[in-house]
Formats: C-alpha cells, structure tokens, sequence
C-alpha cells in the first residue's frame, strides 16, 4: 500500500474536545390552536410541500406540520429581525421535541443540530453545516452517555459521503481508530489504528452517507 503521508499521525487525535452535555426540557403540551396570530416566516418540517401552520406571539413561533393543534416544532426570533435564530423540532415523531437547530454565524441558514436521540434528556449527537452549504458534513456522537464525542464522522469534501470516522472505543478522550476514503470514491478504504499506524486496507461494500 502506498504511503500516506498526510494521514501518519491520523490515529491520534482528541475527539473529546468539546462537553455536549446539554439537559433539555422539551415537553410542550399546551394547545395553542386558538390563539390567533400569524407568523411572517413560512415553515415545512415535513417536507411534503406543503408550508405548516404557525402561530407567532413574542417571537417565538410554534409550527404544526401535521394539523394536529399541537406544535411539532418552536422556532424563536431573539433579535426581532423576522428571521428565527432557534428551532426546535420533534425530529423523530415521539411526540417530544428532541433536536435543537441553530443559526450560529448569523446568515439566516441553520446550521448547528444537537440532538437527543435516546430521549434521556441529555444531547448526544451534534451535527453542524461547516461550509453553509444546506448539507449536513460533521456529525459527532455521544455512543456511551458519558457527555462526551466518542465517535465523529466528516465529509471533508462535501460530496455528501462520509471521508473519516473518528472513534474513541475506550472513552478516554484519545482517537483509538480512524477509517478513511482515501481515494475520494465515496468508500472507506484504510483503517488506521495503534496496532497499525501506517493504515491497513479493506473496503466498505456501500458508500457512508453523512
């Protein structure tokens, strides 16, 4: 196998860098079908086509996508600008709001995820839009609830598939593995690990979407 040189110290690496614990309170059970207020954004957090209801008061909007009268997702306006800078959002259908989106560099595109997916009420996976393009290409996972990235997937070259996997079997906050496309063709193709530093080759069967 030829020699990667930009990957040699690719195995280690600090996945645990940043403290994704975040408690949330995301039960909303109030009926607010028959408050009358109109919102001057437009939602669809289904994606049928079809723009949701709102209802905007204070600059917090509550978005039903299905027409229950119940919100599905509160999105919320802080500096009064029209556009929300938050959205939360019942990401898996459970009923609780469970993913938190953000506009984090101000150019009205969201752009930050966090997500309870277990539904402990902690975040245990962050994804984020690095390059505001619309597309997801980093998306950092808590696996074991210990409040800390444990395994971290990037596209590096925002084609959609995932580049490098990032893992930390044993929770102390090293980088024990790393699989990597190293030749751009959307498949994993070497694993670098501290057994083999200088990368050992395989090949996924699919391509890792991010």
């Amino acid at each position: 196998m030829d020699e990667m040189s930009e990957y040699d110290d690719a195995p280690v690496e600090d996945v645990a860098a940043e403290d994704y614990t975040a408690e949330e309170d995301t039960t909303y059970t109030e009926d607010y079908s028959t408050e009358d207020y109109t919102s001057s954004e437009s939602f669809d957090l289904d994606g049928d086509g079809i723009t949701d209801e709102t209802i905007t008061a204070d600059g917090v909007t509550l978005i039903d996508s299905d027409g229950d009268g119940d919100a599905e997702g509160v999105a919320t306006d802080y500096d009064g600008d029209g556009v929300s800078e938050e959205l939360i959002i019942d990401a898996d259908g459970d009923g609780s709001l469970e993913s938190y989106a953000a506009d984090t560099d101000g150019d009205t595109l969201i752009d930050t995820y966090e997500s309870d997916t277990d539904g402990d009420g902690f975040t245990d996976q962050v994804s984020v839009d690095t390059n505001a393009d619309g597309f997801v290409d980093s998306v950092a996972t808590d696996t074991n609830n210990d409040g800390y990235a444990d395994v971290v997937a990037t596209d590096a070259n925002y084609d959609g598939f995932v580049d490098d996997i990032s893992i930390d079997s044993d929770a102390d906050g090293v980088t024990d593995a790393v699989l990597q496309d190293t030749n751009e063709d959307a498949f994993l193709d070497t694993a670098y690990t501290e057994a083999t530093p200088g990368g050992d080759s395989f090949q996924s069967q699919t391509g890792q979407v991010i």
